[in-house]
């Protein structure tokens, strides 16, 4: 059982809905990045999506491709990312650090390498946007052997032809994308998810976690109450890019946790 199959166990033994914040690793600098981590769990996060920069996403929308470029810009790298999980894992062993990002850099690092540096790190989930099933045996098979979840994206063009194959290895949770488009674009709506999420459910005992388009607590409540969780990012992006103080944006995360717990 990995991190986040025991925190997704936990929350529904508390019958919690789960509550998923994104950071892209390194923005506006590698210090500020790591401390605004360090502060997530205390605001409330129950598992913690990373970014790795890179410099050609395919799914960011704008705030998170502008964080994209001032960490890159700041000299992170992946394993940097990987370092502030080290860091992070001094003082937290049990909250759950999904890497989320693109194919190339892990390629060019080597599969094998980079799988036993997550776990010597403290990763315990993947989101790579750009690997499809069909290629699961470059990264999905070998990091589920290692014990790292792989978790997939569905979205409202993943039609019941595909959607098996969505779920075939999948493992952790089901990330759910709201809407058609980039993330931080239009707002998520609960009547428009709610059907989409009870035909995975259908198909799968993983908990269906929904992102994209969730910028207040409201959102985040509304949507955490048609699903198992929510995640947000690029509202916590946006209050990076302000400028905020870790106490800031902490206090901003816990009021979106707060929303999607009281769900």
């Amino acid at each position: 059982m990995t991190r986040i199959d025991a925190k997704f166990a936990a929350l529904k033994e508390q019958n919690k809905k789960g509550f998923v914040a994104y950071i892209m690793g390194g923005d506006p600098d590698y210090d500020k990045s790591l401390e605004v981590m360090k502060a997530l769990p205390a605001a409330g996060v129950d598992v913690i999506e990373l970014g790795v920069p890179f410099t050609d996403p395919m799914a960011d929308g704008p705030t998170i491709q502008l964080a994209g470029q001032r960490a890159l810009a700041g000299g992170m790298t992946l394993e940097k990312t990987l370092q502030m999980a080290r860091e992070f894992r001094k003082d937290d062993s049990t909250t759950p650090i999904v890497l989320m990002g693109y194919y190339n850099p892990i390629y060019n690092r080597g599969v094998d390498k980079f799988l036993d540096d997550a776990v010597e790190a403290g990763i315990d989930g993947l989101i790579i946007v750009d690997l499809p099933p069909e290629e699961d045996e470059e990264l999905c098979i070998p990091a589920q052997a290692k014990g790292i979840n792989f978790i997939r994206l569905a979205t409202p063009t993943t039609d019941d032809k595909r959607l098996p194959k969505v779920l075939q290895n999948t493992s952790g949770f089901v990330y759910y994308v709201s809407i058609t488009g980039i993330t931080g674009a239009a707002e998520a709506n609960a009547a428009t998810v709610a059907p989409e999420v009870a035909r995975i459910k259908s198909q799968t005992d993983l908990p269906i976690i929904v992102g994209f388009g969730v910028k207040s607590p409201e959102t985040a409540k509304s949507i955490a109450g048609i699903a198992d969780g929510t995640v947000v990012g690029s509202a916590i992006v946006n209050q990076i890019a302000e400028g905020k103080s870790v106490e800031d944006i902490a206090a901003f995360v816990k009021s979106l946790a707060d929303g999607a717990h009281a769900a």
